[in-house]
This record gives structure tokens, sequence and C-alpha cells, in this order.
């Protein structure tokens, strides 16, 4: 057997071939009454070979079950064939995926927005076991009148033995009523909730809960003055203050050693400081320093990143790398060394990452005491680092803790450390005591939140539970559906012609194989009011094999069952017979689109019936069908008129044509036949109807009013015949001119030479009377308008091409422009022209004077020979009003200068001086309502920007988008409109006169140094904030306690 060619399997089958042997089958059918098995193979299309993959479902194959299903490997949007993971997504998300790895793995708290800060200073207070321990001894009766430590026991104990990965902070955090989208600086944080806890604290009975804060994290501190003279200490110099944190400073710095020298280094007190010695009663020089008294459990050093730049009144954060060492001796810098173990291990260290000061992120990296294993604490994600602060290398917290390893006592290097947490370290036996209390699950909860965790320990397990369990019957569910679909198809193909079959609807079985669900089989739409299957729906059914059909009936029911012989006698011999009447419908038609074509020709004689003339040419424009269309209705409709009688054929669309009655009455078939009750659109007009009267009438009066407007304009276009041809008038000095507006004049032009269709559409110009009032300002009686501008060469003088305002025109057009149009002559604008030097320029006339055009300042006196410079000036009267025009054009460039996100142009110029093309002034009549091409939008290419702004933009607002655009940094942008510097930041672009769609130019001066616009940016968020409310309006910084009333 031969190889199937696949060369053009993929192409649309030709159904010429097909129709036409349909066609002849159903006229042999028509004629001799017979059908026979070939005639049924082939006109439901069963002879047709079974496809081998099409991949395309082919219509006009009922043995091709192609497309129905995608390939092996493929998948769809929705359905059955839906990727498996979209499928499960209607599960909803997977909560085994909260799941903690391990009781050993630490847990994540969420971040609300801003609040990673707090999640930090939690999760060090959390992860150590005294502090945890402490808080988780309160007494549940002070826990119900103390809301924050009720929360905070909360928290803890989840963290404790919550089977989640994460936990929800936001209880706690709307406790404290803190705001979740503003970032708070840690610091301030931890020392403002050790206070509140302290007060809460000290309502328990508990003596190991009562006093936690201060026995793990307060020390105490001495301020010495001693006098250089006598050598004694002041009197305040015994007082000891208490500490919670040392704040060292960082700036200059390389090390924790260098910091602690410098917070505990002698300051010199002399000069205008020195010191009033009680013992001496003078005031000598002294040494000033702090000691440290006692320390606590828990050393904390606040390392101040963070300094202030007086000149911006800002703040900037200190990146430089700081060293500190892995275990800290602090005996020697006691001022008692004798006091007993002061070696503190590093326990947890605060990062803040980013170089902004009011953004960024905090995380936590802490270490285990149980296990050694140091931790990195960021938000819901939680990463185990080995045995080291910062790690050996990344790795997450699904990573089973490794065998703890010695801790490296070497020195560190961090460059966004900003805190760092020291514990003591205790003697053998005191860490042994620990591990033997060891941490089971709930064993070291109270009894309360005992219950609590574990009710909810066994929901959230439960919901896995129940998720695992619908997951994998959804997952058997698709796959046995999968399977059924994929069998049955496979078994569909009828492989003999003879063999028995029945038909199914084609969208039923796409929706059977497509659906995860699928209704019962549904073949109703396959068949003819007969309860067979009709020829005419071979295009929507399949023809199934008994295996399959079998299959399918027996499990989804429904039907009707359409076997191979259930094919439609009556509707076969009704669709021969529809077949040969169209035959002869087409034969008529060729015949009356000759008769047609000769009637349009005036070939044919004889006509009896009026139609349309243009319907009848769009008639014969279209497709010989079958049967009449819709478009063959109304062949006299456009000559009927509202009267109901024949339309006068001089009216417009009206023009008809005589046509045989043969013709006349198979159109008239046909347009009832489309529309059998539109009567009046196929209404006959014999030749002998008469054209109503009354439109006849009608048309008549318009002729002659149309008459008598051609006669007006005719006489008016002789009149004004140097103003109709656009001629220039030529202009003379001390002559008398009237001036009207140009807008008037274009309109009068536009409507005295319109003619044909146009004459009675174009717009009436108004009378003269009511447009020179307007001409007039109210307050003053004087023009509001400026003459068009004068250009003098040759010895002639002329007006300027206008757009607008007003022109010169000659008295006698004046005179008869008020006959014609309404106008007043008293109420005319005279206007005079005249030369006048330099010096009368500056002399105030009778009459406004207007200076010229500067090209006419050269031109020589051809009146009287003088050599002197004169300047064309028209005096007008009325005068010119300066005041109200001034305030217009005020009021207009106001209107321009207040625009909201429309285009700029930014070109960046490589050198000092910008090409002439940039800086010829940009167009400024600028129209918000103006469409703009696609193709004169500009868009950012090479060296040229587009940038969204509005008038309110300031110039800094703008070098920043240009910062941003180009990477030239605001301090060497020199920006420039035309030859002008802009140089003032605050200013908008509207004080700068900047309207849409002006083209700037940048060059880069290249001065100082590039740097990340990201700095700036915060910088600018920072300083448009108003004074910092830091924890103002929280449970923290409240003076009295947070206890329930």
């Amino acid at each position: 057997m031969s190889r199937p060619s696949t060369r053009s399997k993929n192409k649309r089958n030709r159904q010429g071939d097909n129709v036409d042997n349909t066609s002849e089958i159903l006229r042999k059918i028509h004629a001799t009454g017979e059908i026979t098995n070939e005639d049924i193979y082939t006109l439901y299309q069963i002879s047709k070979p079974v496809c081998q993959g099409c991949r395309v479902n082919s219509k006009d194959n009922p043995n091709c079950f192609c497309g129905l299903i995608p390939p092996p490997n493929g998948s769809r949007k929705s359905g059955l064939w839906q990727k498996t993971s979209e499928i499960l997504q209607t599960l909803g998300p997977d909560p085994s995926q909260d799941l903690r790895p391990s009781a050993d793995s630490p847990a994540g708290l969420t971040n609300l927005g801003a609040t990673c800060y707090a999640n930090s200073i939690l999760q060090c207070l959390y992860m150590n076991k005294s502090f945890r321990e402490g808080i988780l001894l309160v007494e549940p009766e002070v826990l119900e009148q103390q809301p924050v430590l009720n929360q905070l026991s909360r928290l803890f104990a989840q963290l404790h033995a919550s089977k989640l990965a994460f936990i929800d902070s936001s209880p706690f955090v709307k406790t404290l009523e803190l705001d979740n989208g503003v970032q708070q600086d840690s610091h301030e944080f931890l020392t403002l909730l050790l206070s509140l806890l302290e007060r809460c604290l000290s309502n328990s009975k508990v003596s190991r809960a009562k006093s936690i804060v201060q026995d793990l994290f307060r020390g105490s501190v001495s301020h010495v003055t001693r006098c250089s003279q006598c050598g004694k200490d002041s009197e305040a110099s015994s007082n000891m203050e208490d500490f919670y944190e040392l704040e060292l400073n960082v700036k200059g710095l390389k090390s924790l050693g260098e910091s602690l020298d410098d917070y505990l280094s002698v300051e010199e007190l002399h000069g205008e400081n020195q010191y009033f010695c009680e013992s001496c009663k003078s005031r000598v020089d002294a040494t000033r320093s702090i000691k440290l008294r006692t320390l606590p459990d828990v050393l904390n050093f606040q390392l101040k990143r963070y300094v202030f730049l007086p000149k911006t009144t800002t703040k900037k954060k200190i990146t430089s790398a700081f060293s500190f060492p892995g275990v800290l001796d602090m005996r020697k810098r006691l001022s008692d060394p004798s006091q007993g173990e002061s070696v503190y291990d590093l326990s947890a260290v605060l990062i803040h990452k980013g170089t902004a000061v009011n953004s960024g992120h905090y995380v936590a990296h802490v270490k285990d005491e149980k296990t050694g294993q140091w931790w990195e604490f960021d938000d819901e994600q939680v990463s185990n680092l080995g045995s080291h602060p910062f790690g050996e290398g990344t790795s997450n917290s699904n990573t089973k803790p490794v065998k703890p390893e010695p801790v490296d006592r070497s020195c560190m290097e961090q460059k966004n450390a900003i805190s760092m947490g020291e514990e003591k370290v205790h003697v053998e036996c005191n860490a042994n005591n620990r591990k033997i209390q060891g941490d089971t699950v709930c064993s070291s909860l109270p009894s309360h939140l005992c219950d609590e965790i574990e009710s909810f320990n066994a929901s959230y397990l439960d919901a896995c539970e129940q998720y695992k369990f619908k997951k994998e019957e959804e997952m058997n569910n698709i796959t046995e559906r999968r399977q059924e679909v994929r069998s049955i198809l496979s078994e569909a193909p009828v492989q003999q012609l003879e063999e028995t079959f029945f038909w199914i609807s084609t969208d039923w079985l796409r929706q059977w194989a497509d659906n995860m669900i699928s209704p019962a089989l549904d073949n109703t739409s396959i068949q003819c009011s007969h309860g067979k299957v009709p020829v005419s729906k071979v295009g929507h059914m399949k023809r199934l094999s008994v295996k399959a059909w079998t299959k399918l009936f027996s499990k989804y029911k429904g039907g009707p069952e359409l076997a191979n012989d259930d094919y439609c006698m009556v509707c076969l011999i009704d669709g021969a017979r529809n077949v040969v009447c169209a035959d002869s419908y087409r034969d008529r038609r060729i015949i009356m689109k000759q008769v047609a074509e000769d009637a349009l020709a005036a070939k044919c004689s004889g006509g009896i019936y009026y139609v349309s003339k243009s319907w009848l040419q769009q008639w014969l424009k279209r497709k010989i069908l079958d049967a009449p269309a819709e478009a063959d209705a109304g062949p006299t409709a456009s000559i009927r008129c509202p009267h109901g009688e024949l339309m006068p054929e001089h009216a417009t669309g009206a023009k008809r044509l005589l046509v045989p009655e043969n013709l006349w009455l198979f159109l008239y078939e046909d347009a009832l036949t489309v529309k059998p009750d539109d009567h009046l659109g196929c209404f006959p007009f014999p030749s002998d109807s008469a054209q109503c009267s009354q439109c006849s009438d009608e048309l008549s009066e318009v002729a002659c009013m149309e008459d008598s407007l051609r006669l007006v304009r005719l006489k008016q276009r002789q009149t004004h015949e140097k103003l109709l041809t656009g001629k220039s008038v030529p202009l003379s000095l001390h002559c008398k001119y009237y001036l009207i507006p140009n807008s008037w004049l274009s309109k009068w032009k536009n409507y005295i030479t319109a003619n044909g269709k146009n004459i009675s559409s174009v717009e009436k110009p108004e009378t003269l009377d009511g447009i020179m009032d307007l001409l007039k300002c109210e307050k003053h009686s004087q023009l509001l308008e400026r003459p068009v501008d004068l250009v003098q060469k040759r010895g002639l003088i002329s007006q300027k091409s206008p757009v607008d305002g007003l022109i010169l025109i000659t008295e006698n057009d004046w005179k008869s422009f008020c006959e014609e149009w309404g106008g007043i002559e008293e109420k005319g604008i005279s206007a005079e022209i005249e030369l006048s030097s330099t010096e009368e320029n500056n002399l105030a006339g009778s009459c406004e004077e207007m200076p010229m055009g500067e090209e006419d300042l050269s031109t020589p006196n051809h009146v009287n020979g003088e050599v002197e410079c004169r300047r064309l000036m028209i005096k007008t009267c009325p005068e010119i009003c300066e005041d109200c025009i001034g305030e217009r054009e005020s009021r207009e460039l106001m209107r321009k200068l207040d625009y909201c996100n429309e285009d700029i142009y930014v070109y960046f110029v490589h050198g000092k001086e910008a090409p002439k093309s940039i800086l010829k002034p940009s167009q400024t009549n600028f129209d918000p309502d103006r469409r703009v091409s696609k193709r004169s939008r500009r868009t950012k290419t090479g060296d040229q920007i587009s940038l969204k702004v509005s008038g309110s933009t300031t110039i800094y607002q703008l070098k920043m988008m240009i910062w941003e655009s180009f990477g030239i940094v605001k301090e060497n942008q020199g920006l420039h409109k035309g030859t002008r510097i802009i140089e003032d930041e605050s200013a908008t672009l509207a004080d700068m006169n900047i309207f849409p769609g002006d083209r700037l130019w940048v060059n880069d001066s290249e001065i100082h140094e590039n740097r990340d616009i990201a700095d700036e940016l915060s910088d600018q968020k920072m300083d448009a904030q108003h004074t910092e409310e830091g924890f103002r309006g929280t449970l923290l910084t409240t003076n009295v306690s947070s206890q329930v009333v």
C-alpha cells in the first residue's frame, strides 16, 4: 500500500464538486422518484474515508473525529483538557503549602504592609528562651486585663507550637494600633515595646514574669565628672541610670571595639566648658566619661547608622562595613571588672536593607539557643544559615538543621547591621538545666494556650487532609474521564461502508469530549420534523460505531436513537423539488436581467410600469441566487411621495424608468415574497400615472427661491469682485478705510460662491450691525481687536495674509455691505494709514497709533522724499482698547498654561549648542480637543523623548523625569527652551511659559558624579512628609497602662 500524501491534509476541500454532485442526485430523485443506496452514501457523505488526523474537525466528513481532543501532550484553556494545575485551582489554595517543615524550624510572621520592623524585633524577642518563658508564665486573669500582653503571649504560643510555617501578626499589630502602611524605626519600637511590657508585667504575681524585662535587658551606667585638680568625682557621678541598649556611633569607626572605646572615652572639660568643683569651690578643668556599672544578661547594641545633615535638614544612612566579634569580653570595660562573668556570645543581628532612611526592609538573623543554628527571619520566609550569623551559603527553611558547630570567634563584617544582641555565656550546668527542661510541642505552654493551639493544629491538619483527599479524588476523576473520552473516540469510526452505525450530534459530542461533567445524550438538534435525519444536517452530526454508541447511550441515556436507516425520505423529496424550483427561478431571473438591461439602455419599447432607476441599477448588480433576497423589496419606494402619489422626477433621488409588464410582475412577485406586508414599497405606478401636484408646487417654490438667491449672489460678486477674488486691496497713505472681521468676510465668501447642491446648505453670514457691536468693549466703547499687519515693498502698501482679526476694506465696499447685510454706516470702524517717525511713536495722539512690521522700518518715505526711517501706522476710530485686550490675552495665556497630562518633547544634545531645528520657537497654539494623528505622536526614540506633564509640574519634577529617561543626574542637567536657560527648580512649567507640544533640550555638564535615582526619590519622599509622627497615637506612647476597663 502506498504511503498517503500529507502535503495538503490541512487544506480545506473544494466544495464545488460536492455541490454539483448533490444537485445532480436531487434532480434525478425529483425526476424518477427513486433513491438508491449510492444516493444515500453520497448525499450523507457516508462514503468519505475515515480521517487520519486533519487537526481541525471537518464538518463535511461525518467520519472525521479529529480535533475533538488535544494531542497526547497538549492542553486547552478550559474544560477537561485544561492543565491539571489550573483545574486544581478550583479547589482553592493548598493549606499544606503553609505547613511548618519541622518542629525545629521556626515560623515566620506575616508582613501587613510595612511591618517588617516589628516582625524583626518580635522574632528576636521570641527566640530568647528566657523572655519567651517569662511572657508565657503570665496568669490568665492578668492577660484578660492587658490586651497587648495577651496578644503577645498568644503570638509567642503560635510561633512555638503552631503547625503553620508563618503566623498572622495582625491581632498584635491592631492591638498596638500601629499603622500598617508606615515604615518605623526598629530601635524606637523596641524601646517603647519593652517599656510598655514592663508596665503591663508589673501586674503579675509570678516573680519570674513580673521582672523579666528588667532581669534580661536592664543594665546601669553612670556619667562621671572628675576634677582634674583634686581628683574627686562630682556628687552626681555616683548616680546610676538604667539602660536597655547602648547606642554606639558608627561614623568613622570600623569595629564594635572602636565604637565601645568611643562610647566610654574621656572628654576633657576646659575653657568655657570648665566644671565647678564643690571641693575646690571654683571652676576647674575636669574630665567626663560614661562608666558601665552593671550589665544585663542580654546586652543590646544600637548602631547609629543614620546621621543628620544640617545643610539639607535630612538624614542619611552610613553604609560602611562594620566588624564585630562572635564572642565579646566586656570585663575590661566594666567600672568594676570583678563583678563576675561578663563574656557575651553573639545571639542576634538586626539588618536594614536599603540606602534610604524612611524606607527599605528589615530582617533579623537570630541564633537558636537549643541547636546553635542561625536563622534568617524575613517576614514569612525563614531560612537556615547554619552555624554562621550570615551563612556559609543560602539555604531555605525546608533544609534540615545541620549538626551544631563551634561559633567562629573571629570578627565578622556587615554593611547594613543596625542592632546586635549579645547573651551572657553561662556556666555549663545552667546550660544543661535549660536543655533538660526542653521544649516539646505544648509542654511549656500554659494549659489555656496549649488547648487553643492543639485545637487549631488539629483543625489545620484536618483541612490539609481534606484538601489532599479532594485533590486525589479530582485527579482520579480527571484521569478516568480523559481515559473514557480517548477510549470511546478511538472506537468511534465506522470502518466498513455497509456496517451498522448511529448518528450523533457533533455539538453534543464536542461538549462530552471537552467537559468534566457531561449532560444526557441529546440528538434532537439533528432531527427533522418527521423524527428522522435530514440531509441538511450532515455538517452537524457524526457517524458513530455501534460499540461506541452503546457505551455512550448506556451511561448518559437520552437520545433519540438514530440509526443508519433513519434518513428522512420526505425531506429528501422536498429538497429535490426545491432544487428544481431554484433552477427554474435562476433561469427566470437570467431572462429578466436581460430585459432590465435593455430597459436601462432604452432598447426596450412598450414600457407599462414605472420603477426606480437607481433601484433597478442596483438590482442588476446583485448576484443571481436560488430565491429572492431581502434587497429585492421596494422597487417603487423611492419614487412614491409622502402623499402616496408619483414623485416629480426632478426631485432628488426620484429618477424613474418604464419597464415591460413581464419584468414588473417578476419584480412585484419577488418584493411581496420577501416582505409580504410591504405593499407600499412595491406600489404599482402605470405609465399614465400623474405626478403629485402638491410636491410639484413645493418644488417650484424652492426653485424660485434658489433662482432669486442666485441673482443676489451674482450681484454681490460683481460689486465686491476684488474682495472675492482674494486680490490684495491696494492701500494708500491718508486714505479712509474700514475694518471688518476676517472671519465674517470668509463666511460671506463661502456663501456668495456656493452653487449646485450646496447652495441651500451653506451658512448665511450674520448681519453686520450685531457683528460690529461685538468688536467694541462695553466698558470703554473702544476696539477689542487689532488690525492686520501691513507690508511695504517697492513703495506699495499691502496687508499681510490674515488668519484672524480685522482686515481693511475700501469705503465703497463698506457702504455696499451695509446695504446688503444690515449694517449702519455710522457704526463702522474707520482706519487711516500714516507714516510716523520714531520720536512720534512716543507721543499720544487723539487716535490709537499701531506700529507695524519691523521689515518696514527701513523703507524710504516716497511721499516727501525724507530719508529718515518711518513706520507704517494705522490710526483707528474708535481707538484700540489696550486695557481690555491685555486682560483678554492674559486670560487666554492662563487658559493655555492650565493644562494636564499633555506631551512636551525633550531632546538630549551631546554638546553645548543645540541644532537650529530645536532652537526654533514651538507652536503654542494648543487646542486640547484637537486630535493628533498617529504619525505625529512622538515616542521615545534615541535622544528624544515625549513626557506627559501638567502646567503644575515643577521644574524639579521635570528634571527627575529626564534623569529617569536619559540617566543625567539632576545637577548636571542644562535645561533650555530655545536659547533661554531654565534653572528655578521650584517654579512650575506654567511659571516658565512652557506649553503643550513645546520642544526643550538638555545637555550633560558631567560635573557631578552619577548616583542612583532611588536615593533622590527616597529623600524627596522624606522631605515631602510632614513632621515625623513616629508611634504617636499608638499604645506604645500612652503614659497609662493598656489595661482593659
